[in-house]
């Protein structure tokens, strides 16, 4: 007699192999109708029972499981273009034409209250994650990046970006232009890659990693490999990124035409610097010669005769800072308007190969099934450049005032926006350009700083065409606004990772409902302790420091304001004296959603954060004294280089030459709007101090090199005191002095926000001029060394 357990075990076995045989049998098209579960990704493939037919030609192959993404889901192309407020576009008022955007929105919608958060990479991370940019721990740049949780720089595992969704759901994924949003640290061959991106979701790269790029000579990335740009005098790169994109598409859609695509377009237009070629610029000759007040008056009654802003919307005050431009001398309205004018070329520009790349969408036949998104800037217009524009950005972040001198920006009047220039304009032009609102870029607190114009195209998922979407929402919405238009849920799960829920919310509802309520009725803003809430139609915000300044007083000491913005769309009556209790309510509610997506502490450094040791985040070089670098290395950013800026160092290079013949680099960091390049010119060795491209202070060697192995060292003896002192740079071959020069000032803060260092070549601009191409070493360089001192 069978004792109770082990009969019924037998039984479970007997009806196990039961249920086997019961699926076996079942044709291999029913395991196809297995739902699957999208919520977690990857996607797992259905179970299937275990074959026991012996020979394949007696059994019947199922069939070979692919995640595929639904049926008639439309393609995605997010297109964002950089620092550019409200009023830039001709569709929101603005005076410079912008025929694409435009296009897409007479097909489609304009939205006329969606938001960003105000700086580069925190808007970057939340239009692609669908969470607020601290919860992607990007409070601000990457560059300034600490170890306080919300500001690591680097995106969590419980945040998932839009691209690995899509990829994971069956859908080819691309990322082209500006990415900025990998910790800088991580930029280097050694990695980690996880954060670059190819893993972040996209299976084609191609643009700059960092927050800006010299658009003549870029510092490129395909995939994970730098590259280099063609030697052509008319390259340039928004150009270049676009023939990229449209080839990338045609070649997606020609292998797989019914497999849908994501597009991540992301200009490095219109940041600094701007360049533009000359027959963009010439276009607009003379148009900004009224200045900055006439042509902000000009945009907000363009506004208001569009309807674009309500009607009785006020133009707010322009900052104190910003100058009457009748106060301005006949140098600054010059020079101001002639940089008004290559800003306005290079946004023309950028419009006009975004509609190359919207008509090679529309010739493949996919423009009624792809949903556009095209973003007119990530933030409000900037106003980094001061109050005077800048000949070279890298002056500001190195205190140089020459830079920013009128007389001497006035000698590249004809050169602005060319190769022999990184400019930046003034700041009342970016306030202009952010009409009808007060602020700027930086401004979180303001919706001059944060408020976008927004198109959205999609023919057969919008049956409206050329309306207005007046419904509150921001750059955290457009995720769960691709989800829901490609019917796919919100994965719990990615990679192994339990996902932190999305904290947008969709826009879907508002396409075809013109009246629909709002759905986005809180949102919270901070950027440099400049700080707000937005609630049910009320905002209350702090300007804590202005884009040009440095901060003067503490948190608390900060003004609020309060603004009902259901009725006052430009943020001109402020109502804080009058509704305490509500200005209290919006407060309390800031505190709150601050704790909640880890938005303290409250952090407005800003020049102390480009210090990895002040700032408390990791520094590939910290505590090393020496770098030895070998021939062929280089692509190195400066986050990735030992530091010689401020201090005393030696670099010792062993190479092999074929003597007075030998020519070009040996080893060299940044270009020609600041670096420095230990090379051989004619046999002999040189150094270069290229001193922000102002003056370049160079020691050659007194005879040339002998043939064979040979060491040469150039020793750079720092005067010490205040960042930025002179110093003399001595060279030495085998050991014997061969020339000197006294640099009289170095650069105390940055050589350069895109350019790198190399061995045996000058990438990107060369730091002085090389008798070889990009300065390509005709000898061998064995090692370099850099040592500290």
């Amino acid at each position: 007699m069978l004792r109770p357990v082990a009969s019924l075990r037998r039984v479970q076995c007997l009806l196990l192999v039961l249920a086997l045989f019961c699926l076996i049998d079942k044709p291999a098209a029913a395991a196809e109708e297995v739902p699957i579960d999208r919520t977690e990704l990857p996607v797992r493939a259905p179970w299937r029972p275990p074959i026991r037919t012996l020979d394949a030609r007696d059994a019947k192959a199922p069939p070979l499981f692919r995640v595929e993404a639904p049926k008639d889901a439309p393609n995605v192309v997010i297109i964002l273009v950089d620092d550019l407020g409200f009023g830039g576009t001709s569709a929101c008022g603005g005076v410079i034409p912008t025929p694409t955007f435009d296009r897409l929105a007479r097909g489609g919608l304009l939205y006329n209250q969606f938001h960003s958060t105000a700086l580069c990479s925190p808007s970057r991370q939340a239009l692609k994650t669908g969470r607020n940019h601290h919860s992607c721990n990007q409070a601000k740049i990457t560059e300034v990046a600490t170890s306080f949780p919300g500001a690591t720089g680097q995106l969590p595992n419980d945040v998932a970006s839009i691209g690995e969704i899509l990829r994971l759901n069956g859908y080819s994924t691309s990322a082209f232009g500006k990415w900025h949003e990998t910790a800088v640290w991580e930029i280097s061959p050694s990695g980690p890659m996880t954060r670059w991106p190819n893993m972040s979701g996209f299976d084609e790269f191609y643009g700059f990693m960092g927050g800006e790029t010299n658009q003549w000579s870029p510092s490129i990335y395909h995939n994970q490999n730098p590259i280099d740009a063609p030697d052509d005098p008319d390259y340039h790169f928004m150009n270049d990124m676009t023939t990229k994109a449209i080839n990338w598409m045609r070649f997606q859609q020609s292998l797989t035409p019914d497999k849908p695509f994501l597009m991540y377009f992301a200009p490095g237009a219109v940041h600094a610097p701007h360049h533009v070629p000359k027959k963009y610029i010439d276009q607009f000759a003379g148009q900004f010669d009224e200045g900055w007040d006439e042509i902000r008056e000009r945009i907000y009654r363009r506004q208001l005769e569009l309807g674009v802003i309500p009607e009785g919307t006020k133009l707010a005050d322009k900052p104190e800072a910003i100058q009457d431009w009748d106060t301005l001398s006949a140098d600054e309205k010059k020079l101001f308007a002639r940089q008004a004018e290559v800003f306005a070329g290079f946004l023309h520009m950028t419009d006009v190969e975004i509609g190359r790349l919207v008509d090679a969408i529309e010739e493949m036949g996919e423009l009624d099934n792809t949903l556009i998104f095209y973003i007119a800037g990530d933030n409000g217009t900037s106003a980094e450049g001061g109050m005077n524009g800048l000949y070279n950005e890298m002056t500001y972040f190195n205190e140089e005032p020459q830079g920013s001198n009128v007389e001497f920006m006035l000698k590249y009047y004809d050169e602005w926006g060319s190769p022999s220039t990184y400019p930046h304009m003034a700041a009342g032009w970016a306030v202009c350009f952010d009409s009808p609102f007060m602020w700027t870029k930086q401004i979180a607190s303001n919706y001059g700083g944060t408020r976008q114009g927004l198109a959205v195209h999609w023919p057969k998922g919008i049956k409206s065409q050329g309306e207005l979407r007046t419904q509150w929402h921001h750059l955290i919405d457009v995720v769960p606004t691709i989800l829901e238009a490609t019917g796919l849920p919100e994965p719990r799960v990615v990679n192994g990772a339990p996902q932190r829920p999305i904290e947008g919310v969709s826009m879907l509802y508002s396409f075809n409902e013109a009246e629909a309520a709002d759905r986005h009725t809180i949102q919270y803003f901070e950027m440099f302790g400049n700080r707000g809430l937005y609630y049910d139609g009320w905002f209350a915000g702090t300007v804590h420091v202005d884009p040009w300044n440095n901060p003067t007083h503490t948190f608390a000491e900060d003004t609020w304001e309060l603004y009902h913005v259901a009725e006052d769309f430009s943020m001109t009556n402020d109502l804080s004296a009058e509704h305490p209790e509500k200005l209290k309510e919006l407060q309390e509610l800031f505190l709150a959603e601050a704790v909640k997506y880890k938005v303290l502490p409250l952090d407005d450094r800003r020049a102390e954060l480009f210090d990895p040791k002040r700032a408390g985040r990791p520094d590939l070089m910290f505590g090393r004294k020496t770098l030895t670098l070998y021939q062929g290395m280089g692509a190195l950013l400066e986050n990735d280089f030992i530091n010689v800026k401020n201090t005393s160092f030696e670099i010792v290079s062993e190479i092999d030459t074929s003597g007075k013949d030998t020519q070009g680099v040996i080893v060299q960091q940044a270009g020609r709007f600041g670096g420095w390049s230990l090379y051989v010119q004619d046999g002999k060795p040189a150094f270069a101090y290229n001193y922000l491209g102002l003056k370049t202070f160079i020691a050659e060697g007194d005879s040339p090199l002998p043939e064979g192995k040979a060491t040469v060292t150039l020793d750079f003896a720092y005067d010490g005191g205040k960042p930025g002192s002179g110093g003399t740079a001595t060279l030495m071959v085998d050991g014997k002095k061969v020339g000197s020069v006294r640099v009289e000032k170095t650069e105390p803060g940055v050589f350069s926000a895109d350019e790198t260092a190399n061995v045996g070549i000058d990438r990107e601009t060369p730091v002085v001029e090389y008798t070889t191409p990009h300065g390509e070493f005709t000898g061998t360089v064995d090692k370099v060394t850099i040592s500290l001192k």
